[in-house]
């Protein structure tokens, strides 16, 4: 009777680590925070957890945070906030952004002056991505949209340092 416990406890042990293992390669992926463009919302060192199949079955919103692979260079990631989706026009002035000519609300900005960004729309299977510390990012308004198919996944949660675990959405 002890032999059969220890088989089936063995089994379980078996499906849990094969199932984290899978969890990890193909949905929740880990990513460190090397810079400050998404300051205040991930500083760097932050460690985040990336859900890869976020967009796999569905299209991503304005103010997802997504983890995605540089137009300019495909073997960098960047982490972004998606600001305006294909079809909408987005225009910045006076410090604000604009999608289709209203003003939106973004609460997780770093306060800061940042440069005006003159009307663009968005064209099909894009998005346009702008980081929450607009006077250091490195984003669309410099490189372009950013098609689709770039993201990576999703940003899930901080995990890391401590202090600063919640969750992203």
């Amino acid at each position: 009777m002890q032999k059969l416990r220890f088989s089936w406890l063995i089994w379980v042990l078996a499906a849990v680590i094969v199932g984290a293992v899978l969890l990890r390669l193909f949905v929740l992926q880990p990513y460190a925070i090397s810079s400050n463009s998404m300051e205040p919302t991930l500083a760097p060192g932050d460690k985040i957890i990336v859900n890869r199949l976020a967009y796999q079955y569905g299209t991503p919103s304005r103010g997802d945070i997504v983890v995605f692979a540089y137009p300019k260079d495909t073997s960098r990631t960047f982490v972004k906030r998606v600001i305006a989706l294909e079809g909408e026009t987005i225009e910045l002035k006076g410090n604000q952004v604009f999608i289709n000519g209203a003003l939106i609300q973004e609460p997780y900005l770093k306060a800061g002056d940042y440069p005006p960004f003159e009307p663009e729309t968005i064209p099909a299977e894009n998005v346009f991505v702008l980081g929450d510390n607009r006077r250091e990012s490195g984003d669309s308004r410099e490189w372009g949209v950013l098609p689709r198919s770039y993201i990576i996944g999703k940003a899930w949660l901080i995990y890391s340092p401590l202090q600063r675990i919640k969750f992203l959405w």
